[in-house]
This record gives structure tokens, C-alpha cells and sequence, in this order.
């Protein structure tokens, strides 16, 4: 259970934190709470579960990033989560998933988001993740974004 504060930080956060250089500090003043109790309350509803995680998230346009691509792999069901794991731990890869697969139209079963400031670089990142799959990759493909949607989590 939550209590009160736990909400009320929860709602001043919902929405990213503040673009400033001391944001715990700037929410806890928002809340007449100290940046120490922000830090605690939110590492509590992370290690209970209430949340799932903090992170930032970039617009990857404004950065140059201008081709973003799903890549989507057919991997051996017997290795996929070793494999999904070192996938994950790419530098590139900025997340990484298991999906069940739709046969038999869709095979893929990893999914590994990869960006770049072209599709070729995007080709190039995909190359390396074919390498760490090795032959337990059967197919693949890249599925590049063709529009920009807003993203925004739940709200309470």
C-alpha cells in the first residue's frame, strides 16, 4: 500500500522529472519533504513494485537520431534468454524483449530496439546483433519507424 505522500510523489513525478540540475531537490521542495525522503520513497515503490523504473527518455530526433529500427529475430526458443541477455547488454541496444511469435506469419520472437543517424547505421547495429546470436538466428528483419508518436505512461 501507498500512503498519501507516497501518491503525491508519485503524481509529481509522473510526468518525467524537471529538467534542472537538482530535480529530487526540486520536487521534495514542490512536496515540503527533504530531496533524502524523494530518493528513499521512490527507491521503496521501485523495490515493492508500485513502480517499475526511472529513467530518462531521450527524443531521439532532437539528438540525430533520425532511424529508428525494430530489429525482429527468429531465435532458437532453447537459447533465447542467454541470448536475449547479452543482446540487452549491447550499448546500443536500448531495450530488448522476448515476444511469443504469430506463426505462421510472424517468426520473430526477440525484438531489440536499435537507433541511428541513418538506416545503414541501423544495418550495421543489427550486423552486430546477428554476430551475438550466432547460429541460433534463423531469420530477422528491421522495422524502421515512419512516424513519431507521443509516448507517456500511465497516469494516476
Amino acid at each position: 500500500m501507498i500512503d498519501e505522500l507516497d501518491r503525491a510523489l508519485i503524481v509529481a513525478t509522473q510526468g518525467g522529472l524537471p529538467l534542472v540540475a537538482r530535480p529530487y531537490h526540486h520536487v521534495a521542495q514542490q512536496l515540503g519533504i527533504s530531496a533524502e525522503e524523494v530518493m528513499h520513497r521512490l527507491k521503496m515503490l521501485l523495490d515493492n513494485e508500485v513502480i517499475r523504473r526511472i529513467g530518462a527518455v531521450p527524443n531521439h530526433y532532437a539528438i540525430g537520431w533520425t532511424a529508428n529500427g525494430m530489429t525482429v529475430w527468429d531465435v532458437d526458443d532453447a537459447e533465447i534468454d542467454l541470448l536475449g541477455e547479452r543482446v540487452g547488454a549491447l550499448p546500443f541496444v536500448t531495450h530488448c524483449y522476448r515476444r511469443p511469435r504469430a506463426l505462421p506469419d510472424w517468426p520473430y520472437n526477440l525484438f531489440a530496439m536499435v537507433h541511428g543517424a541513418s538506416r545503414e547505421e541501423c544495418a550495421e547495429k543489427a550486423g552486430q546483433i546477428r554476430q551475438v546470436l550466432g547460429g541460433a538466428c534463423r531469420a530477422s528483419d528491421i522495422l524502421y519507424s515512419t512516424r513519431i508518436l507521443k509516448k507517456s505512461g500511465l497516469r494516476i
